[in-house]
């Protein structure tokens, strides 16, 4: 398992596998898992070609970098300094995004679309523009969240 660099808190590489790495959200070996699946993924791969940026995701007071370039995620930078830059960025309390990620979500919690739009602490942080610009691959991608929460509920 890679080590994180102790200024940034980086981690670069993919760990060794674990029998439970998907428990824990929203810790990096959630994050992590979530990773190998956007990765794995033959449909974000076509979909995410032109998809290169840094996003942040805010998990209530956790928040993580998270680079994706041509659609694969790479580093993730967790709890990111002044030197870790995100176009843009997802925010909301950790109740939220448990509710989003549930086997059967409630009314709005069904799509980060129908977040964005109707669930007042579920924000966009950023540049919206570069956001909507990656709009398929970015939908895929919150999409594939969903089966990364083993060990939630």
């Amino acid at each position: 398992m890679d080590v994180p660099n102790e200024s940034r808190n980086v981690l670069t590489q993919k760990p060794a596998a674990s029998t439970d790495n998907m428990s824990g959200f929203p810790q990096i070996t959630w994050l992590e898992a979530f990773r190998d699946r956007v990765n794995a993924d033959p449909e974000m791969k076509l979909v995410g070609n032109w998809f290169i940026a840094s996003i942040s995701l805010s998990f209530g007071d956790m928040r993580y970098v998270l680079h994706v370039t041509k659609g694969r995620r790479g580093e993730i930078v967790a709890r990111p300094r002044l030197d870790a830059r995100a176009a843009f960025g997802f925010r909301a309390p950790l109740e939220g995004w448990r509710k989003f990620l549930s086997a059967t979500p409630p009314p709005l919690h069904h799509d980060f679309f129908a977040m964005l739009m109707r669930v007042p602490e579920f924000v966009i942080e950023g540049d919206s523009l570069i956001a909507m610009q990656n709009a398929r691959a970015l939908h895929r991608m919150m999409n594939l969240m969903r089966g990364t929460e083993a060990g939630l509920d």
